[in-house]
């Protein structure tokens, strides 16, 4: 993106180029919305963690966190099986005595958090550790069942319902793992299609596989992909940006136009969706209405490289269709 806009200063003559979030093939960072989505959880069970201390309230989550946040998940799915409770701030002691006793940086990640009353022990190699007494016990549980293995070729063994989205989400986790190395792509587009295999309404899979491919310049296969995810979930702004992207690619305008105008109905505030609307609609000579998503995108971004560009862009609309601009608190809005 940024050779992109270099070009675009060095050469006005040039058309600006897309925002193509789906062309970094390292993806490090996850939105709330994405986090919400991919872990099922709900906003109010989120905000009792981040009260409690267990993370920091913020709008991008590292996979990391993203790890974390699903062994909080699980701890508490455990709990509504048992009938039992256990409260975000007895957890966050019990991960707080574990950093003290064990010299852990994050041990819901190093160990495998486990259920003792209304409190959490810690399994390492085989022995449970209660932070809070520091007393150690056999872990005969450890030896019970047996842990989910990946499938990743042929069918997935028979499973009850809870079994099954648990092996797909351990699935699609570890598929985002591999995908942020590029040596390792092509086995999380292996994970990916055995994810759909099995669910193919699975959208976050559908994602990323599309982005795969249309990093790989399969804009056809990408395309068919993110339509099936706009399908799975129509609520998903993000398979609609996409969809708009590979649309965009493949030249079919009008198509793509109609793909951004979705996804920032979706998401008024979705900046990167209103750039790209604002250069379609340039493209086919609709400067008013390109001018709309271009003072938008000043609004939502006003500070960087693109926010310069979209600013500028603004104001060339604004001189080409004798208009009028006047600068309100910093932003940029039309008058006359």
């Amino acid at each position: 993106m940024g050779a992109g806009f270099r070009s675009i200063l060095q050469q006005e003559a040039l058309a600006p180029a897309r925002r193509l979030p789906t062309e970094t093939p390292i993806v490090t960072r996850y939105s709330r919305q994405d986090v919400l989505r991919i872990l099922h959880l709900n906003t109010r069970q989120l905000m009792s963690w981040e009260r409690a201390g267990l993370l920091s309230p913020q709008e991008q989550y590292s996979f990391e966190e993203l790890g974390q946040l699903r062994a909080l998940r699980d701890l508490q799915a455990h709990a509504a099986k048992t009938r039992t409770r256990i409260s975000a701030r007895s957890i966050r002691a019990s991960v707080d005595a574990m950093q003290r006793v064990a010299g852990m940086r994050n041990p819901l990640l190093e160990s495998s958090a486990v259920r003792r009353g209304s409190r959490l022990a810690f399994r390492i190699d085989g022995t449970l550790v209660d932070p809070l007494t520091q007393q150690l016990a056999f872990d005969f549980d450890a030896f019970a069942g047996s842990r989910l293995g990946l499938v990743v070729t042929g069918e997935m063994r028979p499973q009850n319902p809870a079994q099954r989205a648990a092996e797909l989400q351990e699935m699609f986790l570890r598929a985002v793992q591999l995908e942020e190395n590029s040596a390792t792509v092509s086995q999380a587009a292996t994970l990916y299609e055995a994810i759909l295999a099995a669910q193919p309404t699975h959208a976050p899979a559908l994602i990323n596989l599309g982005t795969i491919y249309y990093n790989m310049r399969n804009f056809e296969r990408a395309e068919s992909l993110y339509r099936r995810a706009t399908v799975a979930d129509p609520e998903y702004a993000l398979a609609f940006f996409d969809l708009g992207n590979v649309l965009d690619e493949m030249q079919h305008l009008d198509q793509a136009t109609a793909a951004y105008q979705k996804a920032v109905a979706l998401v008024p505030q979705y900046a990167d969706a209103h750039y790209n609307l604002a250069l379609a609609y340039e493209r086919q000579g609709h400067k008013r209405r390109a001018l709309r998503h271009w003072l938008t995108y000043v609004r939502l971004d006003p500070v960087g490289p693109w926010g310069n560009h979209a600013r500028d862009q603004a104001r060339k609309i604004l001189k080409s269709e004798k208009l009028s601009i006047v600068s309100r608190r910093g932003r940029l809005v039309r008058a006359g």
